[in-house]
């Protein structure tokens, strides 16, 4: 079964539709990357399965066992996000936040849970020092550890490289790659057509021509010609 479905999916606001009759399954073990032009509903699309957004029509269905609120998220950063006042530690312990239940505080097993995806980001080092004094490449690490104290299955990022010189990029890719064979679902929005070609195990393009199915068989698509000719430089 698999862990994420849309089904006839409907996304956008009011009177003004983004994405129609949209459907895709995401297995486990799966690397899906969600690619297409600016404005093609990429970012709606994650909000939707978070349950941030409810979509216009259609479904998201969760399967395997997969909860809402065992989905880790990698957002993309806003100026004012990257100046939060705190310290390392309490924004990784704050993903911890949908395992709480009923519980008002956290507990012995969600701090060791923090500090086990500290050290799997390698910043354990920086635990109590101020966010906003980090660098680009070091925030994007301390929001993946975040991600990863929420997620169980399934890891959701959101152009996890934005902004990020080519050695930084590099080695947040590696770190995807990794979480990925160590048996984490991904989905991860790119701009980057070739890296996603590289990594992915599926595409789903959203834009004029949708396209959903394995890497190699996006290249062949039509949307796959016509993206990788425009934003890769290969020939069609």
């Amino acid at each position: 079964m698999p862990l994420l479905s849309c089904r006839d999916l409907r996304l956008g606001y009011e009177n003004h539709v983004i994405l129609d009759n949209l459907t895709f399954h995401v297995c486990a073990g799966d690397y899906l990357c969600v690619v297409g032009e600016n404005g093609s509903g990429k970012t709606t699309l994650m909000r939707a399965i978070l349950g941030l957004q409810r979509p216009l029509g259609g479904a998201v269905v969760f399967g395997d066992g997969l909860m809402p609120n065992e989905i880790g998220y990698l957002p993309q950063q806003t100026a004012i996000q990257r100046d939060f006042p705190a310290t390392v530690w309490e924004i990784v312990l704050s993903g911890c936040q949908s395992r709480l239940g009923r519980r008002p505080f956290y507990g012995a097993a969600h701090r060791s849970l923090a500090e086990e995806n500290l050290r799997r980001m390698g910043m354990e080092e920086y635990r109590k020092r101020c966010y906003r004094e980090l660098s680009g490449g070091q925030q994007q690490r301390v929001l993946l550890a975040r991600a990863l104290c929420a997620a169980k299955k399934l890891l959701l990022l959101d152009e996890p490289v934005s902004g990020l010189d080519p050695h930084v990029t590099g080695e947040m890719y590696a770190l995807i790659d990794r979480l990925h064979r160590e048996g984490m679902t991904v989905i991860m929005i790119s701009h980057d057509i070739m890296e996603a070609m590289k990594r992915a195990t599926h595409i789903l393009h959203l834009g004029r021509d949708v396209f959903f199915g394995p890497a190699n068989e996006y290249r062949r698509s039509a949307a796959g010609r016509r993206f990788l000719t425009l934003e890769g430089g290969e020939e069609a």
